[in-house]
């Protein structure tokens, strides 16, 4: 078969389209040329491989010879994968939100050979149906438009980048009060589902920082109902089937309200992000079955999304052998087969009956709880556990022969700094040596593979990095720089987190609207810089770098780091409690400012029960750091945090809030009264 320009990617996304007869390019200087020496529109193509519907549209349109034969001879045809390129795909999807009032994948764009928009979709199908037009008709009358009127082409696509340019400078400036925060709470409390937990109805999504921000209002006003919610959210997606209850780890979305169905791909970034919220729940509750939940799901990261090097895998798609989650799900009889006699425990258990739950196949989720089924059977709990345990270990073997789910192999830094951050919480509640190697040898391959002094690439596979780094890499990593110092306090982590602060104050910050653009200074022009603010399915780069400033600002002092944190805070708090559901990350980091963080020291980890006592209590506005040795107090001394502070051969601790320290607290009920 023909290859076409994409046979020289390193995206299993794109290399999945190296055969199609659609002459493919890559985005790049060569293919704009093209277009403009040519003078051709672009037919831009955005998706990502774990991405179901951009499969049904490559293989109905762009497998077939005859459309690839008209888009060969009529456009420059430009596929990118968003996931290394989200500053194309965030420009071109809010022209598509513009012009369509939605978006999503596989993203279809028309542009001119200067990369202005003119027509705009996301899936179409191959002929005319369901109302929507057929992407061959579509072709032909844009090519045919293009010949013939051009002018109006261009017309229309400064109007749409007008549109954009206006689209991006939001800002309604406001004071941080408590009131902020009040608002943004009920707000999003008024999204939540009462029945089945999350926000919204079908699909729905886990939001991680609108569950960790209920977390944080609770703590605030006392009101045990936000609690009380967002342990029912966890709860219930921890039982339902967007959970992988034997494998481990989340699905990307749920299909219904009752999170049952999943969309069956995993992504890397889900699976980082809601760890944090399970360790967050065991901090508040003391309920060892959240802690069972991180270690599954830390647990298959570490298993089946890490690779030789450190790093960390991108996702899995939803399909098997062309069907959506044939990998995941089950017949009663196969079970009957695999388990004998201990089947009928694990069915009615995991909700597996003869007619299934989901397109005649059962997917496995927990309605019931052990003591019933103990019950059921006259067995002890104990006993009942045990079954469960050694039923599921068998059937993950049996499953772990089938075929599975497609690789997406690359290795995203923003999103290994994610993956960092949730294995330094997740060593924090348990204790887990393993947890804390797998977040600092990620560190150590990124510093080596994707580091070149202050500059940080976007993508890494079969040893080639590539793409300059985007602000949510920078913010990400240097957020998660941190985390891993607060556990191991090498002078080295922080220094580099402070670097790349000053890099994305020196080359991201914009000044004018008090917010961070998502391309650095030196990044490829495109029609516009882009910004993103809003905290969907991964935190906005703005929110996670106003965070980032302002835990520098605590151990650093320098002024620079608040003033930054301060004005993307006001500059955005009334939308955030406005719109609660697109800030959460942002809103948990005005919790932090607002509280003041509290600044915890501790002083030669030995004593294990203080230690475990100050990592077991949910204190999300404070910065914690112990030091572990003499010589890691030395290094730090030239930081404001660490200044007057000596090292003892006793546990102690420092409180210091509101500009004030403690004196060393060497017992539990000291620290209890100075917390």
């Amino acid at each position: 078969m023909a290859k076409n320009h994409l046979i020289h990617e390193t995206s299993p996304y794109l290399l999945q389209h190296a055969e199609n007869p659609v002459d493919w390019y890559a985005w790049n200087d060569e293919s704009l040329k093209k277009a403009k020496d040519e003078n051709k529109p672009i037919f831009l193509s955005v998706g990502y491989s774990a991405c179901h519907w951009c499969h049904v549209m490559a293989h109905e349109s762009f497998e077939n010879e005859e459309v690839a034969k008209f888009m060969n001879e009529n456009f420059v045809n430009i596929k990118v994968d968003r996931e290394e390129r989200p500053d194309l795909d965030d420009i071109y999807q809010k022209v598509c939100q513009i012009a369509t009032g939605q978006g999503g994948w596989p993203l279809s764009i028309f542009l001119t050979p200067d990369q202005k928009p003119f027509y705009v979709g996301t899936y179409f199908p191959v002929l005319d149906s369901y109302g929507r037009p057929g992407f061959g008709s579509i072709t032909r009358q844009l090519a045919q438009a293009w010949k013939e009127k051009q002018k109006d082409i261009e017309k229309s696509a400064d109007n749409f980048l007008s549109a954009l340019q206006k689209a991006e400078t939001v800002k309604i400036p406001s004071k941080l009060e408590k009131i902020i925060l009040d608002e943004a709470a009920m707000n999003l409390f008024q999204l939540g589902d009462s029945a089945y937990g999350g926000f919204g109805s079908a699909p729905k999504f886990p939001n991680a920082a609108n569950v960790s921000f209920l977390f944080r209002y609770a703590k605030l006003t006392g009101l045990s109902k936000f609690n009380e919610f967002a342990l029912k959210t966890l709860n219930k997606m921890a039982k339902g089937g967007i959970f992988d209850q034997i494998g481990g780890g989340f699905h990307r979305y749920s299909t219904d309200a009752k999170w049952l169905a999943p969309h069956f791909e995993k992504m890397l970034y889900d699976n980082a992000l809601i760890p944090v919220n399970y360790a967050e729940a065991y901090q508040i509750t003391q309920d060892p079955f959240y802690l069972e939940v991180l270690h599954k799901t830390l647990g298959f990261v570490l298993r089946e999304m890490t690779s030789k090097e450190g790093g960390f895998y991108s996702a899995y798609d939803a399909d098997s052998e062309g069907v959506e989650g044939k990998f995941y799900v089950w017949k009663k009889s196969e079970i009957k087969e695999i388990l004998g006699d201990d089947a009928e425990i694990f069915c009615l258990y995991y909700d597996v009956t003869d007619g299934g739950n989901w397109e005649g196949n059962s997917i496995l989720c927990n309605n019931i709880n052990i003591s019933a089924v103990a019950f059921h059977f006259g067995m002890p709990e104990e006993k009942i556990k045990e079954i469960l345990v050694r039923c599921s270990e068998k059937l993950l073997n049996v499953r772990s022969k089938r075929v599975p789910p497609g690789l997406d192999d690359k290795i995203l830094t923003s999103w290994n700094a994610l993956m960092i951050t949730a294995f330094a919480k997740g060593y924090r509640v348990t204790g887990e040596a393993k947890y804390l190697n797998a977040a600092k040898n990620c560190v150590s391959f990124i510093e080596t593979k994707l580091l070149d002094d202050t500059k940080l690439l976007r993508t890494y596979k079969n040893n080639v990095a590539k793409i300059d780094g985007y602000l949510e890499d920078y913010s990400y990593f240097a957020n998660a720089l941190l985390d891993v110092f607060e556990i191991e306090p090498e002078a080295k982590y922080l220094n580099l987190a402070v670097k790349l602060g000053h890099h994305l104050v020196d080359h991201f910050w914009d000044s004018e609207s008090s917010s961070f653009f998502m391309t650095s200074d030196d990044h490829e022009k495109l029609i516009i810089r882009p910004k993103s603010n809003y905290d969907l399915s991964l935190p906005s780069g703005n929110s996670v770098s106003c965070f980032v400033m302002l835990r520098l600002y605590h151990l650093t002092q320098e002024e620079k780091f608040l003033k930054i944190a301060t004005q993307i805070m006001e500059s955005q708090a009334q939308i955030a409690a406005e719109n609660p559901f697109g800030f959460g990350y942002l809103l948990n980091t005005i919790y932090t400012f607002m509280q003041h963080p509290i600044e915890i020291t501790i002083i030669n980890s030995e004593n294990s029960e203080i230690c475990n006592f100050l990592y077991s209590k949910f204190l999300p506005e404070s910065i914690m750091v112990s030091i572990n040795n003499k010589s890691q107090l030395e290094n730090l001394s030239t930081f404001p945090f660490f200044a007057g502070k000596s090292y003892n051969d006793k546990t102690s601790v420092f409180v210091c809030k509101n500009f004030t320290c403690s004196l060393p607290l060497e017992t539990i009920s000291d620290i209890k009264s100075n917390l």
